[in-house]
């Protein structure tokens, strides 16, 4: 019995730096995407200076890694090539079709100049970015506009109010029978 117990206990110190390595390890690897998910997805840091007249929207942080709902092209004059990503929200309601779009959806329409493509002359390409546009569901803060903020940004910085004033009376014209919103998801 006297030779079983130390065995045991090697054992279980065995044990216990095998466990230790191993949660080490997990940790290590794991880390660096927490940490990357953790700051990539938080809060950005803006002023009442980045956030549109009227509406308060500012440009989401890490919506360049939203996924795709539509591309799009504007015909002349702005001769644009557009792609409209949304949040989470916004793609689950996509996907179910639901109607109108639930409260925390947001869309971002990302715009650039139409150019033609250096390899390949039947292609266009973007060029120079023009525009960041968004969209924001809150029904109550944004009762007055079918429940959706607005914010258009040039260089990251809002546009006068007088534009912003024109967002919902285009899209209410325009797009009232589908909760306001003119982008359909991509087949």
């Amino acid at each position: 019995m006297t030779i079983a117990e130390p065995e045991k206990k090697k054992s279980l110190y065995t044990t216990m730096i095998v466990l230790t390595v191993v949660v080490l390890v997990v940790l290590l690897t794991c880390m660096p995407y927490l940490v990357t998910i953790a700051f990539a997805e938080g809060p950005a840091e803006q002023s009442a200076a980045d956030a549109s007249p009227i509406f308060g929207v500012t440009i989401p942080a890490g919506y360049k890694r939203w996924e795709l709902i539509a591309p799009a092209e504007e015909a002349a004059p702005l001769d644009e090539l557009r792609a409209v990503v949304g949040n989470q929200i916004a793609i689950d309601a996509y996907q179910a079709g639901k109607l109108p779009f639930p409260d925390g959806t947001i869309l971002v329409k990302r715009a650039w100049k139409r150019k033609q493509s250096p390899e390949f002359a039947s292609a266009t390409i973007p060029g120079a970015a023009t525009t960041v546009q968004v969209m924001v569901k809150d029904s109550r803060k944004y009762s007055a506009t079918g429940g959706w903020g607005f914010g258009r940004f040039i260089n990251g910085k809002p546009v006068d109010e007088a534009q912003h004033r024109t967002c919902f009376a285009c899209h209410d014209a325009r797009a009232k029978s589908r909760d306001y919103v003119f982008t359909r998801l991509a087949p």
